[in-house]
């Protein structure tokens, strides 16, 4: 995976004759931060050396610092108690060109090594284990492998993996012609046929440069930064992919993918010391230190500021798309290792241009020269802003994350690269004190930041880019030169070997693999029951429903509120989206909007708005729509927040027409940036709209039918009328009627917690007489709780207002949704069975089986996309999907391969039971303490229904796939609809059963 150069956010001594002993008294201590508390600078373990202990309270963890004596390999391991534990490698890359070499390494040393020589073990891995996380990263300057798992023998399993492929990998020819690059036939068993580029790798460029912010980035960089490897797009330029060759893949990976040239990271509450053994047998001991002559130099800073203009394709999904212009005057920063002047050029940049108060806020996108900010702006602050910002560090340290060690590994990534100090990065504490220190020394310290590095800087390029009506067609065209110059120089045995390489690696990608070389979890390694989350449920001022789960959070207060709207009229839906998205945002009682969010984020983390569509558990044909309210804050101000909600629902502010406008337009144009990343997502909606009700209103809420809508008004003339209908919902909504509320919080704290929310529901207002229904079928259903319901649950119940629609008829529909892109994105929906029936568990199980058994062969290895497969959502729509695809007609055929192949039970009970193993990943994913309980308050999932389903799930058998995959995918048994987005395509056009967009 390539990742665009953006911002990045953000025991005991071992001693000759006690170590047994040592090692013992050390894991009698009672958390993992007071074990790793132990160790001592120049304790020796397993070719290591301590060199650093840190505790960092704020972040509940302890740092060990290690090197390795043999390699001068570099290790910090962050001692915290949290199961999900994670591993990772990085290595300083830096590519003097724009072939992609350390993306195209990144893919192919997956793809099979010395240990694990079968064809592509990392995805084999997906079913062999429980990760929570496996992927691979390439930024700018690192490459970058994590993994994370809850289960220690799993982490030995692909740490082994890892360990192999980084450091051993087999990087055969064939597999960089796969996911690099290749020149192929179009067809590759017919030698007459045209040769054309393909690669993983190669579509998946085309693909992210479809998103003009990705091309404004990527200049940014390469022209900002002009001297070294950020000229370079490490990423691969599709148009210099075709450059690179197998031996200079195999000359970059010796260079970089050396120890000497590595930083381990590894996290959680797993003993230290097997994760150092681990890898000093399989990978360190096996090396030499070297000397790797990776380091950036720094950047020659220049005399004069520059400009610079590039082109894009035109957005036909942006509002106003002639006038679409971005433009971004950036300067270059010190040292990115000099962690107290970063951590104060973060919080002046996020001060110059966060939230409406911000001066570049009110300078550019409230005058109307601009509808969004560029991806890479970063400039502006005002005085009363600070403390609100410091607030929000200190709540971002204490809320938890199920994905904590990820997103640290990602934090201190890019400093650690360039030896800056991670562990100091990761003491948030001491920056925000020394940060204060200075504020306070000197008053005039960020005006004086400002005048250093804005005003008087002269490394500062002034970047624009206008859309051109013929780029895209100008880069075809480049492609098609680039393509017959490949061609041009081939003579005729070169050819030959086209051709016979393109069978071969036809050949290779059809043949069964033997995985039987790869570690693997079993399925009786599997919890056999899930645990048991306790919840209570009581009624708040009079009849509003409050769930309430006493968890571990850090002094952090969790609420939500579900507003259900059965009957909101159908000629409102398509708003609500609008209305969530600006509700917190236009001002509430007496404060203007600017206020509003500075009270916002002084005094919570934030209050999301989100429209919702929840299946039923058992129904297909019933669902509930409504909005979710969400925030969280500090226990010490639970009241003030709760205060801003009354605030919100009794008193909400529309009249601000003009800054309105401004919101719209932002909204517009994050709408249609989005698309070329998620097309997938899109397809697959609009796939299922024709399938259930559900399905029908998930396109309005958050299909292409709500990016097309948002970008009409954002070219409204007069916006009065779209507010009068924002009216019209506050009045369906903003009251305790059809509500619910929820709350995580620390059980010592729940009582108190419960009595400021019944507070906040007491001061709303109730309708005195009910609304009609929109709806004639609204029917009322409890959520089972209580003694014989669930053994966690007590007090009242939860009743959600369904919606039902017994005269609804699926049928299917054919939509080419045609956009300007250069790769396409698939949908393939067909209507199943709901989360209750027996099916359902099968159809999950079928799902995984097919993307890792034929789907993953046909799309990704075969045809060349970057990502395809299958998938069973909650509501039981089956979707086969595929993402930045070359070959979108060829996909639609393989997902009909894929039905008779799971027909006719081609696949072994070893391969159901793989499968199984990646459905547990999923359902056994860790939760965070905000989210325990979740399900059941929005879904009505009891823990009983949890675990009905997942004996369901031990139960399937091969007989039992082949019985569902009869049942519901062959030909007229389901319903099924397609959905397509991408350029125009001559086999839809000529096909009149499909509808062109």
């Amino acid at each position: 995976m390539w990742r665009c150069s953006r911002p990045v956010p953000v025991a005991l001594r071992r001693l000759s004759g006690r170590s047994a002993e040592l090692r013992a008294w050390r894991w009698g201590s009672t958390t993992a931060c007071e074990r790793a508390l132990q160790y001592r600078v120049g304790e020796k373990m397993h070719g290591y050396t301590v060199s650093q202990v840190t505790p960092v309270p704020e972040l509940f963890l302890t740092a060990v610092k290690l090197d390795h004596d043999g390699t001068g390999a570099r290790h910090l391991h962050l001692a915290r108690e949290d199961s999900n534990n994670l591993f990772s490698v990085q290595f300083r890359t830096t590519p003097m060109d724009s072939t992609g070499v350390p993306h195209i390494l990144e893919h192919t040393v997956l793809c099979g090594s010395q240990k694990y020589p079968c064809r592509d073990p990392f995805f084999k891995m997906l079913n062999r284990s429980l990760s929570t996380f496996m992927n691979a990263f390439t930024a700018s300057d690192y490459t970058m492998y994590p993994f994370s798992t809850q289960n220690p023998k799993d982490f030995q399993n692909l740490l082994s993996v890892y360990l192999d492929a980084a450091f051993f990998p087999c990087l055969r020819e064939l597999d960089f012609w796969q996911e690099g690059w290749r020149l192929e036939h179009e067809d590759p068993t017919d030698p007459k046929t045209a040769l054309v580029f393909k690669g993983v790798v190669f579509n998946e460029m085309k693909g992210a440069f479809a998103d003009s912010e990705r091309v404004f980035s990527q200049h940014l960089q390469n022209q900002l930064l002009p001297d070294h490897t950020y000229a370079a797009v490490s990423g691969g330029a599709p148009l210099c992919i075709p450059d690179l060759t197998w031996e200079q893949l195999r000359e970059f990976h010796a260079k970089h993918y050396h120890p000497s040239n590595a930083r381990f990271l590894t996290y959680g509450n797993f003993p230290l010391e097997e994760h150092l053994r681990q890898i000093h047998e399989e990978a360190l001991s096996k090396f030499q230190r070297i000397e790797p002559n990776t380091a950036v130099p720094p950047q020659q800073r220049w005399e004069m500021p520059r400009e610079h203009h590039v082109h894009c394709a035109p957005d036909a999904l942006a509002a106003g798309s002639p006038r679409q212009t971005t433009v971004s005057v950036s300067f270059l920063l010190p040292d990115i290792t000099d962690t107290a002047e970063a951590f104060a050029l973060t919080l002046l940049s996020t001060l110059l241009v966060s939230g409406p108060s911000a001066p570049f806020y009110k300078a550019l996108i409230e005058s109307g020269l601009g509808s969004d900010f560029s991806p890479d702006v970063g400039n502006g602050f005002e005085d009363d802003q600070i403390e609100a910002l410091l607030h929000k560090i200190e709540i971002r340290m204490k809320h938890q994350s199920v994905s904590f060690g990820l997103a640290l590994a990602s934090h201190i990534a890019s400093c650690w690269n360039h030896d800056g100090d991670p562990v100091e990065l990761l003491q948030l504490g001491a920056q925000v004190a020394q940060f204060r220190r200075r504020l306070e020394e000197n008053p005039e310290f960020l005006q004086e930041k400002v005048k250093q590095y804005f005003k008087n800087n002269r490394h500062k390029l002034t970047l624009s880019m206008r859309p051109d009506d013929q780029y895209s067609e100008k880069q075809m065209q480049l492609e098609t030169e680039k393509l017959r110059q490949k061609v041009s120089s081939l003579s005729s045995e070169d050819k030959r070997q086209v051709y016979e390489k393109g069978l071969q690696l036809q050949t290779q990608q059809s043949e069964a693999q033997d995985a039987s070389c790869l570690p693997a979890l079993k399925v009786s390694d599997i919890e056999p029951s899930m645990p048991c989350t306790e919840l209570a449920v009581a009624l708040a001022a009079g009849n509003v429903a409050l769930q309430s789960c006493g968890q571990p959070t850090n002094g952090v207060t969790y609420v939500r509120a579900f507003c259900s709207l059965p009957a909101l009229p159908a000629a409102l839906r398509p708003y609500v989206p609008l209305f969530c998205s600006v509700l917190t945002k236009l001002g509430c009682g007496i404060l203007d909007y600017r206020q509003q969010a500075q009270q916002i984020e002084l005094k919570t983390g934030g209050i999301a708005v989100t429209p919702q569509v929840l299946p039923d558990s058992s129904h297909l044909d019933t669902y509930e729509q409504g909005v979710l309210f969400s925030s969280f804050c500090l226990e010490r101000n639970l009241q003030d927040m709760m205060h801003l909600w009354g605030e919100i629902f009794n008193s909400p502010r529309f009249e601000e027409e003009q800054h309105f406008r401004v919101l719209v337009k932002m909204a517009a144009q994050e709408l249609a940036n989005g698309v070329p990343d998620s097309g997938h997502l899109y397809a697959s909606i609009r796939a299922n709209k024709t399938l259930t009700p559900a399905g029908d209103l998930q396109e309005t809420f958050s299909g292409m039918e709500q990016v097309r809508l948002m970008k009409s008004i954002a070219e409204m003339a007069d916006v009065k009328p779209v507010l009068s209908q924002l009216l019209l919902i506050k009045d369906h909504m903003l009251d305790r009627e059809n509500m619910r509320c929820a709350v995580n919080a620390a059980p010592g704290q729940l009582s108190w917690v419960q009595q400021v929310v019944g507070d906040f529901l007491a001061g709303l207002g109730q309708r005195t007489r009910e609304r009609k229904p929109e709806h004639p079928h609204v029917v009322e259903k409890p959520v089972p709780n209580g003694p014989g319901d669930s053994a966690c649950l007590s007090g009242s119940h939860i009743t959600r207002k369904l919606i039902t629609a017994p005269t609804f008829k699926p049928y299917p529909m054919k939509t080419h949704l045609v956009l300007p892109f250069p790769v396409s994105y698939v949908g393939d929906c067909v209507r199943t069975a709901p989360y209750t029936h027996p099916d359902h568990a099968s159809l999950r199980i079928l799902a995984r089986l097919m993307t890792a058994k034929f789907l993953h062969t046909q799309i990704r290895e075969k045809g060349g996309a970057y990502g395809g497969g299958a998938k069973l959502s909650h509501s039981g729509v089956f979707t086969f999907y595929s993402y930045r695809d070359p070959r979108p007609a060829e996909t639609l055929q393989a997902f009909a391969e894929a039905a008779d192949w799971a027909q006719a039970g081609r696949f072994s009970q070893q391969d159901v039971d793989e499968a199984k193993l990646a459905v547990f990943s999923v359902v056994d994913a860790p939760v965070a303490p905000s989210d325990k309980g979740l399900d059941h308050f929005l879904y009505g999932l009891t823990d009983e229904m949890g675990q009905a389903q997942r004996e369901q799930l031990f139960a399937v058998h091969r007989g039992v796939l082949i019985d569902v995959a009869h049942r519901y995918l062959s030909d007229g048994r389901s319903a099924h609809s397609l959905a397509l987005l991408g350029p125009e395509n001559a086999r839809t056009t000529s096909d009149p059963s499909w509808v062109i967009q």
